[in-house]
């Protein structure tokens, strides 16, 4: 009798270490998950970035995106980049790619898979975004740390979690590019087409925002 009242929880002690190792490679849940395996998946990191998906709009795959930063190295075929929020990311460069340099800040787009992008174009500004970062109130990752749970601006009324269609070529770039140049310091993993015509900018790398709205006409409205 003994030995079968302990067999029973160790058994039920495997289980659950199984169903956690599971939960954690999961990008998103779908949209009809509850929100108990919901919170279980939406939160992942990969190469020192929180990855937060979830819904309908979860990717398995790379997507359009990018990043600004500040180049630490350049190699024939790629460089390496700092975020001003201290991210590093290493970016494949486009055959077009000039005056890539040590120490010039960079606008990024391209095709982004977590913490590696390959560019689709690198634009070279004039000065580096860390005091614009914490101007916006940029929230660096740090592991073990919970997402700052605040919202600034125009949130879409109808949005949810999940909801829309992610989008690539000019409309991404473009969303991107003002959702970083509100909030630089992320890695813009995917953007997403709302129901209304807006955008949702899903932001990694960062403890806030995660989620930055920009307009039809590209301006950054809001964030989360």
């Amino acid at each position: 009798m003994l030995s079968r009242r302990l067999i029973r929880p160790i058994a039920a002690g495997s289980a659950a270490l199984a169903i956690g190792a599971g939960a954690y490679g999961i990008v998103g849940a779908t949209a009809g998950s509850g929100s108990a395996a919901a919170t279980a998946a939406t939160t992942r990191t990969a190469g020192g970035l929180a990855l937060r998906g979830g819904g309908s709009n979860a990717r398995s795959g790379p997507a359009a995106g990018g990043t600004v930063g500040t180049i630490d190295s350049v190699s024939t075929s790629s460089f390496t980049l700092t975020t001003p929020a201290g991210q590093e990311v290493t970016v494949t460069k486009a055959s077009t790619t000039t005056s890539v340099k040590k120490g010039k800040h960079v606008l990024v787009l391209g095709t982004v898979n977590g913490t590696r992008i390959t560019a689709g174009k690198v634009i070279v500004q004039a000065t580096s975004g860390s005091a614009k970062s914490s101007t916006a109130g940029v929230v660096p990752f740090q592991q073990g740390t919970p997402s700052t749970a605040k919202q600034v601006g125009r949130i879409p009324a109808n949005y949810s979690q999940g909801s829309g269609t992610i989008v690539s070529g000019t409309a991404a770039n473009n969303a991107t590019e003002a959702a970083l140049a509100a909030y630089p310091g992320g890695v813009v993993d995917r953007v997403v087409k709302l129901s209304n015509g807006e955008y949702e900018v899903h932001n990694i790398g960062v403890n806030w925002p995660h989620h930055i709205f920009v307009s039809h006409t590209f301006k950054a409205v809001g964030a989360e």
